[in-house]
Parts: structure tokens; sequence; C-alpha cells
């Protein structure tokens, strides 16, 4: 089970975009994607999809250290426990459970 998934709420802790906030897009390898956060500029060649080409911005991969669950308006770390015979996520900070 993983400490952070698709959909969860995290702040960016490192970077250029540290301190602010987003949804995570995609996880994998030990990379995030977070929406608005660590945007690139990608030059597209003309397509089917975008027949006009050109520059575009999109959010690039980060490294999953760099960010941190964001609960209550807080960031905090993520522990495990079992509740009813499941593993869960639970909010260090507020002993909450995420999921």
């Amino acid at each position: 089970m993983q400490k952070i998934k698709k959909g969860d709420l995290v702040i960016v802790i490192a970077g250029k975009d540290k301190d602010k906030t987003g949804k995570v897009q995609l996880v994998k390898d030990g990379k995030v994607v977070v929406e608005g956060c660590n945007m690139v500029t990608k030059h597209t060649k003309p397509s089917a999809g975008n027949p006009q080409g050109g520059i575009v911005q999109q959010p690039a991969a980060m490294d999953i250290s760099n960010v941190m669950l964001y609960v209550d308006g807080k960031a905090t770390r993520v522990g495990f426990s079992e509740k009813d015979g499941k593993k869960v996520r639970i909010a260090k900070k507020t002993g909450k459970v995420i999921d």
C-alpha cells in the first residue's frame, strides 16, 4: 500500500513550487505529478489532437519525497493501521482515517 495515491491532496515541501497545494494526477516509480505544480514548457508538433502545435505548459513529475499529504489544512505524515480487518492510511497529525 502506498502512502500517496492518485487523487490525494498534497502540499509541495521542497523545490521551486514549495508551499503550493494540488491534487495528485499520477504516481509511478517514486515520482508524482501534481496538478498545477512543477510546470514545464513543451514544444509540440502539429498532430490530429492538436492541429495547431505550438508551446504548451504541462506539469512534470517530481520526487514523491518532495510532497506531503495535506489533511484539514495541515501537512501530515502517513501511518498505517488495521480497521475491521482492513489496512487503512492514517494522518499522523490528527489520527484521522484517510481512506
